[in-house]
């Protein structure tokens, strides 16, 4: 597997890279934005850990154009702790995030986390139709009215989750579980977010969603009807 580390800190790529050969991982870096953007579309990674400040191109911004490009799984690094810096950079594509300062230890199971969702799309030939979407799982590909719809991993993971159980009830934390999130400090409540991305892209009125329900006080369900 091989892991792209976008960050300017000399220190903590050289940290991140270290622990991440140490776990078998082939590990590319950039240290700037546009380097980054450039080696995550033309090195085609496995993984990409972006850093959300970063010289001559903000890594927000670098996930925006990423996503416009590729599916790649992101995880971004952040040393901000203000709540709309994470629940932008997840609303522009991200999978994750993890603050500054971290444990390498815990960013490489989170990128594990993230990696086996991928692959536990796994080899299914079932396609799933409702509304006016196309939901191919063996294609890993997501359909609204003909056009393809890029979803990230965690967003693919979760609606898989979804659509296979229609009409059960999920809590979050079900769905952390069902979907091979994991569980870590401040996940459980971006499982809201992800949701919110799912029916701005897949709901004909994403305020009334038909499909990807709320069960207040508990979670969600898919409704196909």
């Amino acid at each position: 597997m091989k892991v792209l580390v976008v960050d300017d800190e000399p220190r903590i790529v050289t940290g991140v890279q270290r622990y991440f050969e140490r776990a078998g991982f082939e590990v590319s870096v950039a240290y700037d934005g546009p380097t980054g953007l450039a080696m995550a579309l033309s090195e085609q990674p496995d993984l990409v850990i972006l850093d959300l400040t970063l010289p001559g191109m903000d890594g927000l911004d670098v996930c925006r154009e990423i996503r416009r490009e590729s599916d790649v799984p992101i995880i971004m690094l952040t040393a901000r702790v203000e709540e709309v810096d994470t629940l932008l950079g997840l609303e522009l594509g991200a999978d994750d995030y993890i603050t500054k300062p971290f444990s390498p230890r815990e960013l490489v199971a989170r990128t594990r986390a993230v990696l086996r969702r991928v692959s536990a799309a796994g080899p299914s030939t079932k396609v799933y139709r409702f509304g006016d979407v196309v939901f191919d799982v063996a294609a890993h590909e997501c359909l609204v009215d003909g056009q393809v719809v890029p979803l990230t991993s965690t967003q693919f993971s979760l609606l898989q989750v979804l659509v296979q159980h229609p009409g059960q009830v999920f809590t979050r934390s079900q769905l952390l579980d069902a979907a091979h999130l994991g569980v870590y400090e401040g996940v459980e409540r971006t499982i809201d977010v992800h949701i919110h991305n799912l029916r701005r892209k897949l709901e004909a009125d994403p305020a009334q969603p038909r499909h990807i329900l709320t069960v207040f006080g508990t979670g969600y369900r898919f409704s196909p009807g």
